[in-house]
């Protein structure tokens, strides 16, 4: 078998196929809800906070010097902020797809056991006793 035909029948395999598309998606879905966090949830958080923009927000540890020519050192929390709401928003999403996915997978009833030996057993016992 050649390193291509392999290669054809490991990218045909459906979990491949599966695990990619969910990759593609849920980059897209990654998108959307950082655009949702950012462009809506942080600037009515702000508003209510006084209007501030949470991007924003920093500690400045070294101010910018335009005589030497050196950036801000700054520690940016408003960005971690907003990247922290939006693993919050992304992990409940993932968490009830998952709820719904295992809902709908419920492994089926498992059969009623049939006798056991020692019951079988006591049955004959018990028919035998009564000739």
């Amino acid at each position: 078998m050649s390193i291509t035909s392999e290669f054809k029948e490991f990218i045909m395999r459906g979990n491949f196929v599966d695990l990619a598309v969910g990759v593609v998606i849920g980059a897209a879905f990654g998108k959307i809800v950082d655009s949702f966090v950012k462009d809506v949830i942080m600037p009515i958080a702000g508003y209510f906070m006084g209007g501030s923009d949470f991007s924003a927000m920093k500690l400045v540890l070294k101010a910018a010097d335009e005589a030497t020519k050196t950036a801000e050192v700054a520690i940016t929390y408003g960005n971690f902020i907003n990247t922290l709401i939006s693993f919050l928003i992304i992990g409940f999403s993932v968490f009830m797809v998952v709820k719904a996915i295992n809902k709908i997978q419920k492994p089926a009833e498992a059969a009623p056991a049939g006798p056991t030996t020692e019951g079988l057993l006591g049955e004959i016992r018990d028919l035998l006793a009564k000739k």
